[in-house]
């Protein structure tokens, strides 16, 4: 996996992993800009439009019923193995989900549009859930950082093909014949499961009779992880490495419009060249990955992500400049995509593949938790007190205790023993 150029992209995991990538994108597309987009044009106020937000409180909380992916085991198509049975079932499901949106007419019965949105919620959060259980388990160890990048490709080809797909349907033949369409993007993670079989790195979990055998087995994901040397410190790392990253990133747009560019300079170097660096992000953070390591290249990632920040302190310190600005948004795009698939992978090999679903959820949860504080009131307050500069500055700043303390587990060596079952070969 050492090999150099595409090789190792066009392998079979980390192109399965492509295809789970898009049908893992597209339901949030669906309940995202697509759906604002929607209500909007129908006529729905503003404050019933945002109030559709907390949809995405699935994803966020998507932890909890975790378990039963891992432990229930489905009848009938069950025989079909743990992981494929999930696979297809979450894909009809959430297929099922979207054209039920897309029947349900915002002009006669928004609860009914709130409803069926919040089922989208729930059916694409668990079809995250198996989509990364599927993919860990059928990803060797070397190739968790290519099929990491090969994942983030699919999503953002999958939420971007999808919420376009729906734009240019919905102005020739309505909202319905869109998200019926759209609808059919469940199908490549469905396929990958016809294709590549049941993950051969799955293990089977233990059957759970009776109600106190279904609570040990429902906690027993987190007190596994917990058991572990060093556990806590690593938990720490997860729950404060992105602080700085998503402190940035709440104030990206008041920054460009406090500093006078224009929605067309917007569009073209935060959306247009942002999204280019971001994909060559990807690429580069997986032959990072596969050339330096786990360990380096996540430590590599995590300097470049927290130098990020320091680039717009200095484009709010020199103003207005097209030049500036596309070098600080390219440079924290490339650094997000190295990073997105360095600790990605990091997290995926965290996970022990008797409990792979659940405890995925529960880490990609509280590396996020962070964020869910840091409200825009809090952060709107801080820039007035200390201007943009010097808000960035300090987050740079908050970037580094992230940064020195996967320093300190490599140096103690808890970076390598705290790693699960799903980060070691031969793993059965």
């Amino acid at each position: 996996m050492r090999s150099s150029g595409l090789g190792p992209y066009l392998r079979p995991a980390p192109l399965a992993a492509l295809f789970l990538g898009i049908s893992s994108g597209f339901p949030f597309s669906m309940i995202g800009a697509t759906l604002t987009t929607r209500l909007a044009q129908d006529g729905v106020t503003k404050s019933a439009v945002t109030a559709f937000a907390l949809t995405f409180l699935a994803y966020n909380f998507k932890f909890l019923w975790a378990p039963v992916v891992d432990h229930v085991r489905l009848p009938w198509i069950g025989r079909w193995g743990q992981r494929r049975s999930w696979l297809w079932l979450t894909g009809v499901v959430v297929a099922g989900a979207v054209a039920f949106l897309g029947v349900a007419d915002p002009r006669q019965a928004l609860h009914t549009v709130a409803l069926a949105a919040l089922l989208v919620g729930i059916a694409g959060a668990t079809f995250d859930i198996i989509i990364d259980a599927y993919r860990i388990e059928l990803l060797e160890p070397e190739e968790l950082g290519v099929g990491s990048g090969m994942s983030q490709y699919g999503w953002r080809i999958g939420s971007a093909a999808a919420g376009g797909l729906a734009l240019v349907l919905a102005a020739r033949a309505g909202w319905s014949t869109a998200y019926l369409a759209c609808a059919l993007f469940a199908l490549p993670a469905m396929l990958v499961g016809a294709v590549m079989g049941e993950p051969r790195r799955h293990q089977e979990p233990a059957p759970a009779r009776g109600v106190l055998a279904a609570l040990r087995a429902y906690f027993s994901p987190l007190a596994e992880f917990v058991r572990r040397e060093g556990a806590l410190v690593v938990l720490l790392f997860v729950l404060i490495h992105k602080i700085g990253d998503t402190l940035a990133n709440l104030t990206l747009r008041l920054l460009f419009q406090d500093l006078g560019f224009t929605n067309d300079e917007v569009a073209f170097y935060d959306v247009g060249i942002g999204f280019v660096a971001l994909l060559i992000g990807v690429f580069i953070g997986g032959v990072l990955y596969a050339r330096l390591g786990m360990k380096r290249s996540v430590l590599v990632s995590l300097v470049l992500m927290a130098v990020s920040n320091l680039s717009f302190a200095l484009l709010a310190a020199a103003g207005h400049t097209n030049a500036g600005m596309a070098a600080a948004v390219g440079f924290e795009n490339l650094a997000s995509g190295i990073g997105g698939v360095t600790v990605v992978a990091y997290l995926s090999a965290l996970c022990n593949l008797r409990f792979t679903a659940t405890q995925y959820a529960l880490l990609s949860a509280l590396a996020s938790i962070a964020g869910r504080f840091l409200t825009g009131t809090t952060v709107g307050a801080m820039l007035e007190n200390m201007g943009y500069v010097s808000f960035y500055l300090l987050t740079t700043a908050a970037a580094l205790p992230g940064v020195v303390l996967f320093w300190f587990m490599i140096r103690s060596g808890l970076a390598d023993v705290s790693i699960g079952s799903a980060g070691r070969a031969h793993s059965r």
